[in-house]
């Protein structure tokens, strides 16, 4: 290619295809016929191949390598309109508040770590946390009373767009006096006699469903003895020595405490970054997106997901 592809030819491609015609883009675009067809005639002159099967009175249909085209062409649309809307409410200082809930069962690094990466993508934008179990934040989520939430999965809702955030070894928690901690590693048929401190089921159900899962596919019943609903009082049980706990990995520890990795399986806790299909928050398409391509695992300077559009755009090469 020796030319950029700009806006106006992404523009062009997009409503050909819509309006099946040259004429009928061109009425939209508030520009003359032979202006838009020789615009299209140049790019795919420049790219090496068309973009649209030119079919007389039966109109314009992509190719297949035209419809890869097009798609791109309308996603990268899409992203120039939410940058622009995005950094005209930050100029104005419209955009509102983003609410979000978490349970306590979710590492408070990777909180902090989402406060800094809003900040960085929306600067002097505020983001506010409200804490609670699961449940109860599905629910406000779903009533739109939270913009969005960073919950421990599995997360059981067809109302919510979930993205997987962050993965962490699960774990035996133990006093540092406990024998057990002279081991390296432990092994689960061993342990999980003693393993009695969990979360209460009726906080988070499919998390519980999935710790039965686990148990069971090495032969191994739960043993609820003690229900906690948050990891301070998993902690408080386990140094009170009312049994041992599996925990995330990450999870800070009291003095007193350690962990000790479980031998022979991968079991791990996953967290999710969710929100409503319907949310209307202007911020959130670029939340997801920087989401999806970076996580919340590693402290960062700088987002690196999202970035403004250029001007122009070289298009395949």
């Amino acid at each position: 290619m020796s030319e950029p592809v700009e806006f106006r030819h992404l523009e062009y491609l997009v409503a050909i295809n819509e309006g099946k015609n040259f004429t009928r883009a061109a009425e939209k675009m508030y520009r003359s016929q032979p202006a838009i067809s020789q615009q299209i005639r140049g790019l795919e002159s420049d790219i090496g191949f068309p973009i649209f099967l030119r079919q007389g009175r039966d109109g314009v249909t992509p190719t297949p390598a035209g419809e890869l085209v097009l798609s791109w062409a309308r996603t990268v649309l899409e992203e120039r309109r939410e940058v622009f809307a995005i950094a005209r409410a930050i100029h104005k200082g419209e955009v509102p508040t983003l609410r979000l809930g978490f349970s306590s069962f979710v590492n408070p690094t990777l909180l902090t770590t989402f406060r800094q990466c809003y900040s960085d993508l929306f600067p002097k934008c505020e983001v506010v946390f409200s804490g609670g179990d699961s449940a109860l934040i599905v629910q406000r989520l779903e009533s739109n009373a939270l913009d969005c939430g960073i919950l421990p999965c599995p997360i059981d809702s067809k109302t919510l767009d979930v993205i997987t955030v962050a993965h962490s070894q699960l774990v035996v928690c133990m006093r540092t006096d406990d024998p057990l901690a002279l081991h390296m590693q432990l092994d689960i048929h061993e342990v999980a006699p003693r393993i009695r401190v969990f979360r209460d089921p009726e906080l988070h159900p499919s998390a519980h469903a999935h710790l039965v899962n686990l148990f069971a596919e090495v032969g191994i019943p739960i043993s609820l003895a003690n229900s906690v609903t948050n990891p301070a009082d998993i902690q408080w049980m386990v140094k009170e020595k009312y049994g041992l706990a599996l925990v995330d990995q990450a999870l800070p520890l009291e003095s007193g405490l350690t962990t000790r990795p479980i031998a022979g399986v991968n079991w791990s806790a996953q967290t999710a970054f969710v929100a409503s299909k319907n949310s209307q928050h202007i911020a959130l398409p670029f939340v997801q997106r920087f989401l999806r391509q970076e996580g919340l695992t590693v402290q960062r300077k700088r987002p690196r997901g999202v970035r403004p559009l250029p001007k122009q755009l070289e298009l395949l090469g």
